[in-house]
């Protein structure tokens, strides 16, 4: 509870670390802190709407980093909508050391897709998230050195790339 009101905590790991970029979407995300998840690794195989690889996770358990956030529950609702549940992603609960139970977004089965290559500019924003919290370099790395398409859509293209811009200035 924030100043009488429900909250949750949300372990954001993909486009949603950057704490910019997450307050841009819902107002009350509150940063609270990092974690590290020793049973999941961090996959871009999550096939969006746009027909492009988003972030979900697996439990390879090669680890992975996650931003904890505490988020009043209109805006939990609202962050719903933005993430497609039900379109792709449902919401589950996951144990996050340090922090508890945190709500997150999960893949769904019928939307994994291991021959996807996310948006150059989703890349970006997930970088720029993992930076921002000063990951380690091997986690940047690897993400960083991820194959990449260039987004089809000028105008989606464009957009995002602005936000990007915006990121990249902390």
């Amino acid at each position: 509870m924030k100043g009488g009101r429900s909250t949750s905590l949300y372990a954001a790991y993909g486009s949603n670390l950057h704490p910019r970029r997450l307050r841009e979407r819902i107002k009350s995300a509150t940063l609270r802190g990092t974690s590290f998840l020793h049973k999941y690794t961090l996959q871009f195989h999550k096939r969006g709407q746009d027909r492009s690889a988003k972030c979900g996770f697996s439990d390879c358990g090669q680890g992975m980093h996650v931003a904890v956030y505490e988020v009043d529950a209109a805006d939990r609702k609202a962050l719903d909508v933005i993430e497609g549940v039900g379109k792709g992603y449902d919401v589950g609960e996951i144990g996050v050391p340090g922090f508890g139970k945190c709500f997150t977004y999960v893949a769904a089965r019928t939307h994994i897709d291991e021959l996807l290559h996310p948006f150059d500019w989703y890349r970006e924003m997930v970088l720029l998230g993992c930076l921002s919290h000063t990951f380690p370099a091997p986690y940047c790395e690897r993400i960083a050195t991820l194959p990449v398409i260039e987004d089809p859509d000028p105008v989606r293209r464009e957009q995002n790339w602005r936000t990007v811009e915006l990121l990249r200035r902390r």
